[in-house]
């Protein structure tokens, strides 16, 4: 029987390690993450999450080692990577609506200086209609709730119709309505073939994803949920922070966090 193609992988770090004013933020990370998988990045406040993030998306230069995202090196722009920020306020000085924002990423997909397409158009609508932002499209994003305007954002970021979605923080403190509407957009990615990367503080979220990475600066582990949530490897990274309850669940207690116990479903 011939062997299956199995596809190469989406993110490779090989001894990757970035390092900006004075801090090391991540070091010397090997990494590879499977293409059309979810991957939950989990680990303390300042374990380099967001940093890695950042640099699969070229937004941040390695110091040392390489990375290839879809097997060449990331490029900040780069059409086939769409990272949404975490994002809790929008700049009032910069009024924009909800469609316009939405827009700007299918303007990332085509170029800037190119007229979009009736493709590019139904790809913008189609996000919009994902991310349940219809009723507000005309709306600016100083007017919305933190929830709104991050699901503006991942619209904007499903507009680009990357291969590779890379999500910071994408349901932390947001409603309950806009973590599902997210949670949904996670699975139908994946299930697309997609890649998504999100970097989460919720245990619960991290344990439906396909791959768990628990960072603390360096990589603490990598393998699925059962392998990595686990309290005897949490506690690597989390130390006394990392609690089980009398019902089995698993809570990660960090100084200004809450309950990290979810019920969404990726």
């Amino acid at each position: 029987m011939p062997l299956l193609d199995v596809p190469p992988p989406a993110v490779r770090c090989r001894g990757l390690t970035v390092t900006y004013g004075g801090h090391t933020a991540v070091r010397d990370l090997d990494l590879e993450t499977p293409t059309g998988s979810v991957t939950a990045i989990i680990g303390p406040n300042g374990s380099g999450k967001s940093t890695l993030l950042g640099t699969l998306s070229g937004l941040l230069e390695p110091t040392t080692g390489t990375v290839e995202v879809l097997g060449r090196r990331p490029t900040n722009g780069r059409r086939r990577v769409a990272h949404v920020l975490q994002t809790t306020s929008a700049n009032a000085a910069v009024p924009l609506t909800v469609r316009e924002t939405v827009r700007m990423g299918a303007y990332g997909r085509r170029g800037w200086f190119r007229r979009l397409t009736a493709e590019d158009r139904a790809a913008v609508d189609a996000a919009i209609d994902r991310l349940h932002v219809r009723d507000i499209e005309s709306r600016q994003l100083v007017e919305l709730s933190g929830g709104q305007r991050q699901r503006a954002y991942v619209a904007q970021g499903l507009a680009q119709g990357a291969e590779v979605l890379l999500l910071d923080e994408p349901i932390t403190g947001l409603d309950l309505v806009t973590q599902d509407v997210i949670a949904d957009v996670i699975r139908v990615e994946a299930s697309a073939g997609r890649t998504v990367i999100l970097t989460t503080h919720d245990v619960g979220t991290a344990g439906l994803a396909d791959q768990v990475v628990l960072l603390d600066t360096g990589l603490v582990a990598c393998g699925t949920p059962d392998e990595v949530l686990r309290p005897e490897v949490l506690a690597k990274a989390y130390g006394a922070h990392a609690h089980v309850l009398g019902d089995g669940t698993l809570v990660l207690d960090e100084s200004h966090h809450h309950d990290h116990r979810h019920h969404d479903q990726l």
